[in-house]
């Protein structure tokens, strides 16, 4: 089942690279909200596990694709012909893990904006594992920065951040136990901070 945040998809949503942007923007589009999102990396053979699994996607559809780091949304599309994506503001902590087999771990908080409470909700893990193991940073580096173009919309001014304390992405990566690298992405939840494998702080 997809959730509003976390689509099945059978077509790679429409995105320019960064070059074309370039051009469309210095050409001075009649609208710039009809610019298509920037592609900001593409990684070919990857393989992805959500847990719990989205009812519409077979491990078979997970175990080889191309991951799509684009401005709007976080996509993977598998070499079956389906995929899904991941809107940002739903990504609330990712992380680069250097065990056995290194990878992107992201916890996905899938619940609906009306549905919030003080209840910790229980997250979808997200684990993306690329073949290329030195795609790890890049990979990393463009979800932090797409993310940052994303801000919590339920951010009040009271729990923003002091300007003088944070970087230009708005990101603090913080070094976690057993050589993780965590970004954090809105708020972490109980239930991560009290998990040893991927302990914040």
């Amino acid at each position: 089942m997809s959730t509003e945040s976390t689509l099945v998809i059978t077509a790679v949503p429409d995105f320019v690279s960064p070059e074309e942007h370039r051009n469309i923007v210095a050409s001075t589009p009649s609208s710039f909200s009809d610019i298509r999102p920037v592609l900001r990396h593409k990684q070919d053979n990857v393989s992805v596990t959500l847990d719990p699994p989205l009812d519409a996607l077979t491990p078979e559809d997970g175990a080889n694709g191309v991951l799509y780091v684009i401005e709007s949304a976080l996509v993977f599309m598998s070499s079956t012909g389906r995929g899904f994506q991941v809107k940002y503001p739903a990504i609330t902590l990712h992380a680069i893990s250097r065990g056995d087999r290194p990878s992107i771990y992201c916890q996905l908080d899938e619940t609906a904006p009306d549905e919030a409470s003080e209840d910790v909700a229980e997250m979808r893990e997200l684990s993306i594992v690329p073949q290329d193991s030195v795609s790890l940073e890049p990979i990393f580096e463009a979800m932090s920065f797409c993310a940052s173009l994303h801000p919590d919309p339920n951010l009040s001014e009271d729990d923003e951040f002091d300007g003088d304390n944070v970087s230009d992405t708005h990101f603090e990566t913080l070094d976690g136990e057993e050589g993780e690298e965590l970004s954090e992405v809105g708020r972490v939840r109980s239930d991560f901070v009290n998990n040893n494998r991927y302990a914040p702080y």
